[in-house]
């Protein structure tokens, strides 16, 4: 058995998910029936409805997961629904805002917290279908060329299309048809993922390699800095054609922690981090959407830039009020008002939690982040196969990545770079591609703590050739 496989049997491993997945549930459900009361002062009448239908929605995911990744960590799921049913309320609560500042013979406003809880769904279905179609996550390294492909071609998308159907907010990063708006990027960084790990799995024994050693750093050899050059250049190409700060950061962070994983060389991380401040101070001068960013970030509070009353950043001057105005236990679901923020249920759906649950449900909301994160990290470590590393780092410390990005970006610890946090925020193509990212961690997780007498999966194509090699 695996050095991580779970102590526990399979009987109390699908006990334990699903009484987890039920607590996760009835919180949902216990947090939006206070948002009621605090509205209305009486429960919803569909709080009944609401919180049979997340259960069956749920609990269908946790079975699909226990008949198709029977010996995956049992604590993924649950936290996920977590996290997702809290961010469903936290919608709801800022469309009951808007709702109110409409006068009476104005139409109320379309809410946002139903068609989250249709993506939710789809979400969800598309998890199970990952599962599903998926047994073997050593096959997705067959597709490396191919998904680099892909990804470079969602990611030019927005930038060849007109600003009208692309634009939002000064970034190109949507495709936007009609009423239907699309985030090539969030598909495209999962595809990537599957890239690097592809790719490195090949080449890690040449980036391997040092030349010279400069200040006790090994650096790595000239002739092998064309990978991180690449990667390096196409973060700036979407950071100039796209003005997207955000994706090109999550995008040349998860290739250099996914090198650094491959190789074991600190000198790779040395350079990322040169390359990257020499990226970020070409932006923040030379690209006018990304120097007002950091303008804003510079100084929220200062009345002379841009000519704002508050200051050089309304939304995130706005944002940092409430959550002090929250305090340690917050103001209470239903009792703040989140909804002077802008773009409050999206870019700062943290400030949100934090004025109403207080820092006492930040906290709790990051611990929730810390498990995904930790138990994503801890089925890498323990998976036999290098593909099945370097895929499972890469997609757990892309979602630590995202995290960190946007809740430093609303506590004004880095610029704001608009950025979802996953599960959390308002948006479809983000919460789709979190549930895609979360099956896969479990599919990986499934095959790290598969006992070593279990039926053997047939070996990746990169370990057939060590093989045939070794013979």
């Amino acid at each position: 058995m695996s050095a991580l496989a779970a102590p526990i049997d399979a009987p109390r491993r699908r006990g334990t998910e699903l009484a987890l997945v039920l607590f996760g549930v009835a919180i949902t459900i216990v947090a939006y029936a206070s948002v009621g009361l605090a509205h209305d002062q009486k429960l919803p009448t569909s709080t009944v409805s609401y919180g049979l239908g997340l259960t069956v929605l749920f609990v269908g995911a946790h079975f699909a997961v226990r008949r198709f990744a029977p010996h995956a960590d049992p604590v993924l799921l649950p936290t996920a629904a977590a996290l997702n049913g809290l961010g469903l309320v936290l919608i709801r609560r800022l469309d009951l805002a808007a709702a109110d500042h409409v006068g009476k013979h104005h139409r109320a406003p379309h809410g946002a917290a139903p068609l989250q809880l249709e993506w939710t769904v789809i979400g969800v279905v598309l998890f199970v279908a990952v599962l599903v179609l998926i047994r073997d996550h050593r096959r997705l390294e067959n597709y490396t060329y191919t998904a680099m492909a892909g990804a470079l071609v969602l990611l030019a998308i927005p930038a060849v299309l007109p600003a009208s159907h692309s634009e939002v907010n000064g970034a190109r990063i949507w495709i936007k048809l009609g009423g239907f708006s699309f985030q090539p990027g969030e598909v495209a960084k999962i595809a990537l993922i599957v890239f690097f790990a592809g790719y490195l799995v090949r080449k890690r024994e040449l980036l391997a390699l040092a030349g010279r050693r400069v200040v006790r750093i090994d650096l790595p050899r000239a002739r092998d800095l064309g990978p991180l050059l690449v990667a390096w250049v196409v973060s700036l190409l979407i950071l100039v054609r796209e003005s997207d700060l955000g994706s090109s950061l999550l995008f040349f962070g998860i290739f250099l922690v996914i090198l650094y994983v491959a190789t074991q060389r600190g000198s790779w991380l040395v350079l990322g981090l040169m390359l990257f401040v020499l990226g970020a101070v070409f932006a923040a001068v030379a690209i006018p959407h990304v120097h007002d960013r950091f303008t804003a970030w510079l100084h929220p509070f200062d009345p002379q830039i841009f000519g704002r009353a508050i200051g050089g950043s309304y939304q995130l001057a706005q944002g940092l009020f409430g959550m002090a105005t929250g305090g340690i236990v917050g103001t209470g679901l239903g009792q703040g008002r989140p909804d002077l923020v802008p773009f409050a249920n999206t870019d700062f759906i943290m400030s949100t939690l934090g004025e109403e649950l207080g820092l006492a449900g930040v906290m709790a909301v990051l611990t929730l982040y810390l498990l995904i994160v930790a138990r994503g990290l801890r089925a890498a470590v323990g998976t036999r196969d290098p593909f099945g590393k370097l895929l499972g780092a890469g997609l757990a410390f892309g979602l630590a990545l995202q995290v960190f990005v946007q809740v430093g970006g609303v506590t004004r610890l880095i610029p704001l770079t608009g950025l979802t946090l996953p599960f959390l925020s308002y948006g479809g193509s983000s919460l789709v591609s979190n549930w895609v990212v979360l099956a896969l961690l479990l599919r990986i997780s499934d095959a790290a703590r598969r006992p070593a007498t279990a039926t053997p999966q047939p070996p990746s194509p990169d370990e057939a050739t060590t093989m045939v090699v070794r013979r």
